[in-house]
């Protein structure tokens, strides 16, 4: 088996495939969907929005029992991406599904508010450059915003480079 390779698929059967990953993503099958977004990807290295879903998809493992979370993959995969607005948007959105898959987890619950606060400054940067008629960053934003306040979040006393309090 170690010496197996995934089969590839062919070009023609992407939009197929990108459908049946988002019903994976849909059904929270977030696993399935990486695969699928892989497959893509290993025959379009560029495709849009396969990337985008990759990246959905592995954010979406943030929040499952017993996953690993793999923030830095996530972040890797932005890189990927060429508008700005999305690379700060998606990073947003990466810190933003850590700091609510911390919130379920007690001994990781007070480093909650540097990752809502790092989302929300993603979220502000992404503002200035969002396209016309798109207010996603602005949604996510006040979701933030919303979650701490309702959670009654606060820096941590004991965290000196990060207690700065943001102008938000």
């Amino acid at each position: 088996m170690r010496d197996m390779k995934p089969m590839r698929i062919t070009f023609a059967t992407i939009p197929r495939a990108l459908e049946q990953a988002r019903q994976f993503r849909m059904l929270q099958e977030p696993e399935q969907a990486e695969s699928i977004c892989l497959d893509i990807l290993e025959i379009d290295s560029r495709h849009h929005d396969a990337l985008i879903l990759l990246i959905l998809a592995v954010t979406d493992q943030f929040s499952r029992s017993g996953q690993m979370l793999n923030p830095k993959r996530a972040s890797r995969l932005t890189s990927q991406l060429t508008d700005a607005y999305e690379i700060l948007y998606y990073r947003a959105l990466i810190c933003e599904r850590r700091a609510r898959a911390m919130l379920v987890e007690s001994m990781s619950r007070s480093f909650t508010w540097e990752y809502f606060r790092e989302a929300m400054q993603l979220y502000r940067q992404a503002m200035d450059c969002r396209p016309e008629r798109n207010d996603d960053a602005i949604l996510r934003w006040n979701a933030c915003l919303r979650t701490v306040q309702r959670e009654r979040l606060e820096p941590r006393t004991d965290s000196n480079a990060l207690t700065e309090q943001a102008s938000w």
